[in-house]
C-alpha cells in the first residue's frame, strides 16, 4: 500500500476509531446525546485544542496538496452536518446520506492515493514507516490487543460518562461535548504532537482533517443508523456554529491562497482562546 495512502485513510481511520466505538455503544445503549457530542465535539477539540496546541509547539507548515484539497472537502461536509441539524432530527435518510458521501469520499481518497505518485504527505508517512519497522505477525497481534482494548475501555467510557451525567443531573449531549470528546480525542493529541514535533507537519494536520472527516459522516451516519434521534436547537445554535466557524478558520489559516499554507503560533493561539472559552461557557451550563 503506498504511504500516501496510508497517511489518508488507515491513520484517519485509526485516530476516529475511539470515536466510531464510542458513538456506536453509546446509540445502541439510547444515549444518543453522548454519540453526537463525542462527534461534534471531538471536531471542535481536534481544530481548536489539538491544532492550536501543536502549532504552539511547532507551526504547521501545510505541504501536501492533498490536504489542500481535503481543507475545502472538510468545510463542504460540515455545512451539510449543519444543514441536517438545522432541520432538528437525524434520520434514518440523513444517516444513509452520510454515509453514502463518506463511501464516495473514501473511494476518491482511495483513488487519489494510487495515482498520485509524489506529495509531501506521502514523503512524511514513508520516513514514519521506515522508522516503525515491525514484522507482520507483531503488527496482527498488537492490532488485535487493541481492538479488544477499545471496545472494553469504550464500553467503560460510555458507562462512566452516563453516571457523571445522570449524577451532575446534566444532559448526555453536554458529556458528549467536553468529557467523553477530550477522551477519545487524545489519539490526535499524541500523534499530532509527535509528528510535529518530528517536523512532519503535514502528518499532524492530515490527523485531524482525516479525524473531523470520519466523525462528521461515519460516526453520525453509524450512530443515526442505530438510533435516530431528535435534535435540540442549542445543538445547532451553540455547538454546530462554533464546529463550523472552527472549520472556516482553519481553512483561511491552513490554505494557503498564494502558496503553502501555514498555520502559526499567532493562529494557534487563536484556536486555543476559541477552545477555552467554548469550554468555560458548556461549564456555565453544567454549574447553573
Amino acid at each position: 500500500m503506498p504511504p500516501l495512502l496510508i497517511g489518508m485513510v488507515i491513520v484517519g481511520f485509526g485516530t476516529s476509531a475511539p470515536e466510531i466505538v464510542v458513538s456506536a455503544i453509546s446509540a445502541s445503549q439510547g444515549n444518543p446525546g453522548i454519540a453526537l457530542g463525542n462527534a461534534y465535539g471531538s471536531n471542535i477539540t481536534n481544530i481548536a485544542l489539538i491544532l492550536g496546541v501543536t502549532a504552539l509547539i511547532s507551526p504547521i507548515a501545510v505541504h501536501s496538496q492533498v490536504l489542500r484539497k481535503e481543507l475545502p472537502i472538510l468545510t463542504v461536509v460540515t455545512a451539510l452536518a449543519a444543514w441536517q441539524i438545522w432541520a432538528g432530527e437525524i434520520t434514518r435518510l440523513d444517516a444513509v446520506v452520510l454515509l453514502v458521501v463518506f463511501s464516495g469520499l473514501m473511494a476518491w481518497t482511495i483513488w487519489q492515493g494510487l495515482r498520485i505518485k509524489e506529495d509531501a504527505l506521502g514523503s512524511e508517512m514513508e520516513q514514519d514507516l521506515d522508522v516503525r519497522v515491525m514484522p507482520i505477525r507483531r503488527a496482527v497481534f498488537w492490532l488485535v490487543v487493541g481492538l479488544v482494548v477499545l471496545v472494553v475501555s469504550s464500553r467503560i467510557l460510555v458507562w462512566g460518562a452516563v453516571e457523571i451525567a445522570h449524577g451532575l443531573g446534566v444532559s448526555d449531549l453536554i458529556i458528549g461535548l467536553t468529557i467523553v470528546a477530550v477522551g477519545t480525542s487524545l489519539p490526535e493529541l499524541a500523534s499530532s504532537i509527535i509528528a510535529t514535533r518530528k517536523g512532519e507537519h503535514d502528518i499532524a494536520l492530515g490527523n485531524i482533517l482525516g479525524s473531523n472527516l470520519f466523525n462528521t459522516l461515519a460516526v453520525v451516519g453509524i450512530t443515526g443508523m442505530i438510533h435516530p434521534m431528535s435534535v435540540g436547537p442549542e445543538i445547532f445554535n451553540r455547538d454546530i456554529l462554533i464546529m463550523t466557524a472552527l472549520t472556516l478558520l482553519l481553512f483561511v489559516f491552513g490554505y494557503g491562497f498564494r502558496g503553502p499554507g501555514r498555520i502559526n503560533r499567532i493562529e494557534g493561539s487563536i484556536l486555543l482562546v476559541c477552545y477555552l472559552g467554548y469550554t468555560a461557557y458548556l461549564l456555565t451550563t453544567i454549574l447553573t
